[in-house]
């Protein structure tokens, strides 16, 4: 294996919890990228314009944002994570099957909202568990982790593909009354606004893309289960007993008390309180946290999440504006053709987080961010040199796929390896990426909208510039940054009271 036998020997103990936290990121994958190619039917079903579909993208991103700031809340214990998660993917399941139902905009709005708070909590949860764990190992296991979104965002537009409507997506009484959905699908890159498009307010509704969710749905509801399942292990369900986790075998036992590693964990169930590095948002904002922290403690955790605030709202505003680019003078892509391009960008971002689980282990967190950052800088910049070939705009979106693929694993990895698991990274870098890809997608369709189309590479090399400033202040703090060593009588007190890593987790 391309890891060592320590590594193995912690991912064979930590097995099923590991596959949980990633097959959880599967959900959150599976919900992200639905709407953008189900937006129109979606539009039929609820006989809404334009203008008031899109506010449910808005409600989405905008409880996901608050489920990133609440889901450090339910993770002070192990119980309360698996059961928040628990809650979470089945919502996810729920959303998908109650989405057909939904025959009013403000419904789906809320939701949305519901599936979007569900995500957040994911998101934050999973990452939070998985460094809990893996601790200076975790960047590995982050990038497999972040590889399951990816997955799932992109087999959800192929699900939802062969049930989007072709023809009159509502059959109304006058010829007259009703547009075609292709008709609306060629003007949407055209026309931003496009409430004078009005749809039937009475009509038979013959889209059948009821069914993708319904897919959706029963794809996603084994993974509620496998949550389910690990609650059951820990003995944490009310009225079930499990038995008790088994003892190490006596060669992981000596891997893991092996000299060098003993400083790395400690068991989280002799811990009274929650461990330093793991707090939600509220408590991170505490002046209890700041006493005594240094510029640089600060200077590394603002810098952090100004790079994921970019690198992660190009993701955002990246995939949902490049077919609008492209239909767009001077290119003038044919319209099932650009519709590859959402597509490819994720299909390349799930192959750069496949690639990256092996990357992860020979080569160090802050090199592989200093590579995504160059590669997307430069993919813009030939980008815009080549504006008017078709064929570098698809080669072009393949490369920022890869070079933002493995980003947000690879900064949380490093930004938490310099704070020694100690401060806020965590929950903050989740916090930031959440917000730039919430922040830089409406940014940017006013200014397209204002502008033109063109300013939409404009806007993508503008934001890479400012990832590798924030990226390069960041190396910068790095060094400036004291490295904490234990006081000795707090060190020797920590090795009296507690024993050594047994993979278990805080209970």
């Amino acid at each position: 294996m391309w890891w060592d036998e320590r590594v193995s020997a912690r991912f064979r103990r930590n097995l099923q919890p590991t596959l949980t936290y990633w097959s959880v990121f599967f959900s959150f994958g599976l919900c992200i990228a639905f709407l953008g190619p189900t937006l129109l039917d979606l539009r039929c079903q609820t006989r809404s314009s334009l203008s008031q579909i899109t506010w449910v993208f808005f409600s989405q991103q905008f409880c996901l944002l608050l489920g990133s700031c609440l889901g450090g809340v339910f993770k002070r214990t192990l119980a309360q994570s698996l059961l928040a998660l628990f809650a979470s993917s089945l919502a996810i399941s729920l959303v998908f099957a109650i989405i057909p139902l939904c025959h009013d905009v403000v419904l789906l709005a809320v939701v949305m909202a519901v599936a979007g708070l569900a995500m957040g909590c994911i998101d934050t949860i999973s990452n939070m568990q998985l460094v809990k764990i893996y601790q200076k190992d975790s960047a590995i296991f982050l990038q497999a982790l972040h590889f399951f979104v990816g997955f799932g965002a992109l087999l959800s537009p192929l699900i939802a593909d062969p049930f989007l409507s072709d023809t009159n997506c509502i059959l109304a009484n006058s010829t007259n009354a009703s547009s075609s959905l292709p008709q609306l699908r060629r003007a949407l890159p055209h026309h931003p606004n496009l409430s004078h498009l009005e749809l039937p307010p009475r009509g038979l509704l013959v889209t059948r893309v009821s069914y993708a969710f319904w897919i959706m749905a029963l794809i996603n509801l084994p993974v509620p289960i496998a949550v389910f399942l690990l609650l059951y292990k820990e003995r944490m369900v009310p009225c079930l007993n499990g038995s008790s986790p088994p003892l190490l075998p006596a060669d992981e036992l000596a891997l893991e008390t092996r000299p060098g590693d003993k400083d790395e964990l400690s068991t989280p169930a002799q811990r009274p309180h929650t461990p330093p590095g793991h707090e939600d948002l509220f408590s991170c904002c505490q002046s209890r946290n700041f006493q005594g922290a240094s510029f640089t403690y600060f200077a590394v955790h603002i810098t952090g999440a100004l790079v994921l605030f970019m690198t992660d709202g190009i993701v955002g505003e990246y995939s949902g504006f490049v077919y609008s680019y492209a239909v767009e003078e001077p290119l003038a892509v044919v319209h099932k053709v650009a519709g590859y391009l959402p597509s490819l960008f994720w299909a390349f971002i799930t192959l750069g987080r496949l690639i990256s689980i092996p990357v992860s282990y020979r080569m160090k967190p802050a090199t592989m961010v200093f590579i995504n950052v160059v590669g997307v800088l430069i993919t813009f910049l030939l980008l815009l040199i080549f504006s008017s070939s078709v064929v570098f705009l698809f080669v072009g979106t393949a490369s920022l796929g890869l070079f933002l693929s493995s980003t947000f694993p690879s900064m949380l990895a490093y930004t938490e390896d310099i704070l020694q698991y100690r401060g806020c990274a965590t929950t903050v870098l989740v916090t930031g990426a959440g917000i730039g890809e919430m922040v830089l997608q409406l940014l940017v369709g006013s200014i397209i909208h204002d502008r033109g189309s063109y300013s939409f590479l404009v806007c993508g090399m503008i934001f890479g510039c400012l990832a590798f400033t924030f990226y390069a202040l960041l190396v910068f703090f790095h060094r400036m940054y004291p490295n904490p060593s234990p006081e000795p009588e707090e060190a020797s007190a920590g090795r009296a009271a507690q024993p050594e890593d047994t993979g278990q987790y805080q209970r």
